[in-house]
């Protein structure tokens, strides 16, 4: 089995690369592989909007030598964009609407970066994507500490026992105490929280980061914007300097103090508790102003674990299984709008990929041969010739892959399904010009299979009235940016005030009935199964026992797992 990479929290001053202690082997493949599974690192960024989570991704893709210049999303006149958000109606809000996969080496290390959505109307795809990571940075605006979407997606990550990283941002501006912080993670996430570095002052009087286990201050000069490598000093803990600089600010006994007690709390690090997702480390830092970004993404590396075991239904699959498979977790549309390409995200999971090679699609039985193949920086993309376990490769899509589906050299495995949720709004969809029916359809459908929306129909066929239903509200603004920009459809909203969705199995002509039940709608979905949408609670429990004979399940049975919402 593969070793999953180091047991100590490093400094930066222990530069330790990234190949050291492979486990020796007599295959020249296997050893190859099994280097490769060691060096990569495979992360997700989750936070609560606004807390800074696209400009850290920037900075890493700065320190990494990917960019040259970070994209400031304060910056619009510059014309300079977060690399991360490559479509249109992203640059013009300055939000993240769907998740990038990013690739970049950094000191030894493959780095696959998933940057996700923050706002709660796109977490969904967030949720998707957590299932392609290894392990979590949780980023928490220290103005505010944690956020409803900060712990409503820290319960995703827990849900699957990923490790967790903290990275406390904004610290040059003012906020909540450090010490605060940390006991606000404490009691309201149930997971102990460990610095790694302490902040030297705060807000205006913030000065660097002090690395405990270097017993290092790391003083930092920002430039406009952070949007290049910033100057660094080094001091050592009884540097002079660093005295003068404590009294300069009047910390210098309050930081010291603080300093001891943390001491205290060193010995309480316990990998195995880390990589269970029960002990986070915590980093202080900026990331507008690069102040201890460097020093985090050095230590975060070497915490991280490198890819490991994915449950499927015949039990865990290694990396290291010399066989090639692999997961769909994200599908998109339109990268390149000059090109209308569709690309499905693979997460590699075992073996090495190899451009060209035929994989048979577990959930359909198809044979592929896996032609056009590519990595991603944004929108920015290159030609995939070899790739390993933990990296995220995009594999051009005719319309035959769907979020989910398990690719596999050899072997009739499925890996765990991917998470898919009910409707929560839902609006009619009408065009204003009809000519452009079928432009509106075929654009309905293919954001339809990214997983951002669902498509209703108010008869099998779905030739009358179509409806929508998403999980956020913001979904519908950038369907209906994205219908007209990449479609070139325009089309009205009309919302509906229905908020529960229920598929449906049982005797048809029950069904059938539910069409004329007070507050429910009876509709069909893309695979022509019947589904019940509900005003309100009510209305939902008063059909469940008024019709014992039907089933009401939270997804489509036929399409995905049993919700735990079924009833």
């Amino acid at each position: 089995m593969t070793e999953r990479g180091p047991d100590f929290p490093a400094s930066s001053g222990q530069e330790r690369n990234a190949l050291e202690n492979i486990p020796e082997t007599d295959s020249p493949m296997a050893s190859r592989l099994d280097e490769e599974i060691l060096r990569r690192r495979t992360f997700a960024i989750i936070s609560h909007p606004d807390a800074g989570k696209t400009t850290l991704t920037e900075k890493f893709l700065l320190y990494g030598g990917a960019i040259h210049l970070a994209g400031s999303i304060k910056s619009r006149k510059a014309a300079r964009y977060a690399t991360s958000d490559w479509m249109e109606i992203e640059r013009q809000r300055g939000i993240s609407v769907t998740s990038s996969a990013l690739q970049f080496d950094y000191k030894g290390f493959a780095v696959n970066l998933l940057d996700t959505p923050g706002h709660k109307d796109f977490s969904e795809d967030t949720y998707r994507t957590l299932e392609a990571a290894d392990s979590v940075i949780m980023l928490l605006d220290g103005a505010k500490g944690i956020e409803p979407q900060t712990l409503k997606l820290f319960e995703v990550a827990r849900l699957r026992n990923l490790p967790i990283v903290t990275f406390i941002n904004k610290i040059d501006r003012e906020g909540l105490p450090p010490l605060t912080l940390l006991s606000e993670i404490e009691k309201t996430l149930s997971i102990r929280a460990l610095p790694m570095n302490w902040p030297i002052g705060m807000g205006r009087t913030f000065r660097g980061v002090f690395d405990l286990a270097g017993r290092k201050a790391h003083l930092y000069t920002s430039r406009e914007h952070g949007g290049q490598r910033s100057a660094e000093s080094v001091l050592d803990e009884n540097d002079p300097g660093l005295n003068s600089l404590l009294e300069g600010i009047g910390l210098d006994q309050e930081f010291r103090e603080e300093l001891d007690l943390l001491t205290s709390d060193s010995d309480l690090w316990d990998p195995g508790l880390f990589r269970s997702g029960s002990v986070t480390p915590v980093f202080f830092g900026s990331a507008l102003n690069n102040f201890g970004v460097e020093l985090f993404l050095n230590a975060f590396l070497r915490l991280a674990p490198s890819p490991g075991p994915h449950t499927s239904d015949r039990g865990p699959i290694a990396p290291d299984t010399p066989q090639f498979s692999g997961f769909i977790f994200k599908i998109q549309a339109n990268m390149d709008p000059q090109h209308r390409d569709r690309f499905a995200f693979l997460r590699i999971c075992s073996g090495i990929f190899h451009k060209g090679m035929s994989v048979r699609n577990v959930n359909t039985g198809q044979e592929i041969k896996l032609s056009k193949t590519l990595q991603f920086l944004g929108q920015k993309r290159e030609m995939v010739e070899e790739a390993y376990p933990g990296d995220i490769i995009g594999l051009h899509d005719p319309n035959i892959f769907h979020i989910g589906d398990t690719l596999a050299e050899k072997g009739d495995f499925l890996f765990e399904g991917i998470p898919h949720f009910s409707p929560e709004f839902f609006v009619r969809v009408q065009i204003e010009d009809p000519l452009k029916r079928k432009h509106l359809r075929k654009g309905l459908n293919q954001i339809a299979e990214e997983g951002a929306i669902q498509i209703f129909g108010l008869d099998p066929e779905g030739e009358r009235e179509i409806l929508v239903g998403a999980v956020g509200q913001l979904q519908f603004d950038v369907l209906k940016f994205r219908l007209e920009h990449e479609y070139k459809v325009r089309a009205k909203l009309e919302p509906l005030s229905y908020d529960r969705v229920r598929w449906v199995t049982g005797d048809s002509g029950k069904i059938a009935a539910l069409a004329n039940t007070l507050d429910t709608l009876l509709v069909y979905d893309r695979e022509k199964m019947p589904v019940a949408l509900f005003r309100n609670e009510w209305a939902l429990r008063y059909v469940v026992e008024k019709y014992p004979g039907l089933a009401f399940h939270g997804t489509s049975p036929r399409t995905f797992r049993t919700s735990s919402a079924d009833r």
